[in-house]
């Protein structure tokens, strides 16, 4: 988030009718949210700046649960899908005459 300053120049620029003249900079650093205009840096943040963080590291939270799930869930499609071939190789071998159980 940047913050935009309005400053104006003491001299008149040549060539100018108007003596002064106002200026915009915008600044990075010190701008209200970014967390450096307090000493000790992004750690005593203002409210909004914290509440903002809260937010996406809960949003990040959501979707890397949600990918677990996914992968969850694959796994034990995976597992059953085994477990088939298991069965089947179990019936093939008997049915062929190999194990007797």
């Amino acid at each position: 988030m940047l913050r935009t300053v309005i400053t104006r120049t003491a001299r008149p620029v040549v060539g100018s009718t108007t003596p002064l003249m106002s200026v915009r900079h915008s600044s990075g650093e010190g701008a209200t949210g970014s967390g450096f205009s307090r000493p000790g840096g992004m750690a005593s943040g203002d409210s909004f700046t914290r509440r903002e963080k809260a937010a996406e590291d809960m949003y990040v939270h959501e979707i890397e649960k949600g990918k677990l799930k996914a992968l969850k869930e694959k796994l034990q499609k995976q597992r059953q899908h085994l477990d088939e071939l298991d069965k089947h190789i179990d019936e093939l071998t008997k049915s062929q005459g190999g194990e007797k159980n």
